[in-house]
């Protein structure tokens, strides 16, 4: 029986291509494409697949915050994570967020095929590149230190507020596509501020990029 997939990723040729190497393994059915986190969730409310393949980096909800709201909304999807960053950072906040695996773009179709077997069978993938990574910070736990990401006490509606602000949006406009007031938003952007003990919006744009929020592309 064909794996139900959900496709989420922000350019099209990008996904185009990746669905046409998925269609032609015969293992999987595409049941449904998405340019932005916010579409990917509504996709899965519809459709409920079996997996999301999720780009990391899209505009107005990223893939880790859209992975986070489908834990809780849909938690027997897996969500697998694309991304080009072979960064620390995004792939911990990833698993965090709860994607069974992590993927990077520069690996050949091979490796997410093999990667989307393991998390239907319930275990979880990363692209063998990263071991270096998973090995760093086993080691940083067994010496003691516990760190935690920063921004890490950000709600997930702050972490939504953030990115959108930084994707140059005014509050208005942040207040729209999050159904909310504008003094609503006034209001999270000084709280968050507040924690980040940042004082302006190239600040906060800066802590958005470098913290996984979003992406310069």
């Amino acid at each position: 029986m064909a794996i139900r997939v959900i496709l989420a990723e922000d350019h099209e040729l990008v996904r185009s291509g990746i669905r046409a190497l998925l269609e032609r393994s015969g293992e999987v059915q595409v049941v449904g494409e998405a340019n932005n986190g916010r579409q990917a969730i509504e996709l899965v409310r519809e459709h409920l697949p079996d997996l999301v393949l999720m780009d990391l980096a899209m505009n107005g909800l990223n893939g880790i915050d859209a992975t986070r709201q489908l834990t809780t909304l849909a938690p027997d999807v897996r969500v697998i994570m694309l991304s080009m960053h072979a960064d620390e950072q995004y792939l911990f906040e990833a698993l965090k967020a709860g994607a069974r695996g992590y993927v990077l773009k520069a690996g050949a179709y091979g490796e997410l095929a093999t990667a989307m077997r393991d998390v239907m069978a319930g275990r979880t993938y990363l692209s063998p590149s990263l071991s270096p990574l998973v090995m760093g910070d086993y080691v940083r736990r067994a010496k003691g230190d516990f760190t935690n990401a920063v921004g890490g006490n950000l709600s997930p509606r702050e972490r939504e507020v953030i990115q959108l602000i930084a994707e140059g949006n005014t509050s208005a406009e942040v207040a729209e596509q999050l159904h909310i007031s504008v003094r609503t938003v006034d209001s999270h952007r000084h709280n968050i501020m507040e924690k980040l003990q940042i004082r302006s919006i190239a600040g906060l744009t800066k802590f958005a990029i470098r913290n996984g929020l979003c992406s310069l592309h």
